[in-house]
């Protein structure tokens, strides 16, 4: 083996850090992160900062999860989670531009502090489905991230609905396969009955 491969495996494993143009570091031990599933959020000490809010057309992928026509307008935020300067989770949330909160674009969004914790950002939502994998980082993922491509994230893929069914916000949430725990909490509801006397 290597020492090319050897580093390879170990930052595959997560326990190097390649840094272009300054080499390999030892990894600290990192915290994992928590998500909590149905409403989508982040412990406050993992809170991202909103790097990117525009407008964007509907690409193809995009239109099948939010059921809009393609070039549809939507308002996209991108979020990058940070500790101590490592990334820990990167969302992608889009929200039909009509149904955008006011100021969803702007520095000053009432939405921030919810973009932070990749909250769901848009209007009241009843019904939240999420559906969660392990796989292999896309490029960007990987690359905002600063993992290997060998190294799988888990990703949750959250669709927001509202009342009449309509979707009201989707979001594209990838984070580290190591450094992160998601947790889910079904409640069920029990069909009574009423008794008769």
């Amino acid at each position: 083996m290597t020492l090319r491969r050897a580093l390879a495996v170990l930052q595959g494993e997560g326990l190097v850090e390649k840094i272009h143009g300054k080499g390999n570091y030892v990894r600290h031990p990192r915290r994992k992160i928590m998500y909590v599933g149905g409403w989508g959020t982040l412990a406050p000490w993992t809170a991202a900062e909103p790097t990117l809010r525009i407008t964007v057309p509907a690409s193809v992928h995009l239109t099948t999860l939010l059921k809009v026509p393609t070039g549809s307008p939507l308002a996209e935020y991108t979020c990058l989670s940070l500790e101590h300067g490592s990334p820990h989770g990167l969302a992608r949330i889009y929200i039909p531009r009509d149904l955008a909160p006011a100021g969803v674009l702007d520095d000053d969004s009432v939405c921030r502090e919810a973009a932070t914790r990749f909250a769901v950002l848009g209007p009241s939502s009843a019904t939240i489905r999420e559906t969660v994998c392990a796989r292999s980082p896309t490029p960007d993922e990987a690359s905002a991230l600063r993992i290997g491509n060998n190294m799988a994230v888990l990703a949750i893929t959250r669709i927001a609905t509202d009342a009449t069914g309509r979707v009201v916000e989707a979001a594209l949430l990838a984070f580290p396969g190591d450094r992160v725990d998601a947790v889910f909490t079904a409640h069920h509801v029990l069909n009574e009955r009423p008794t008769q006397g």
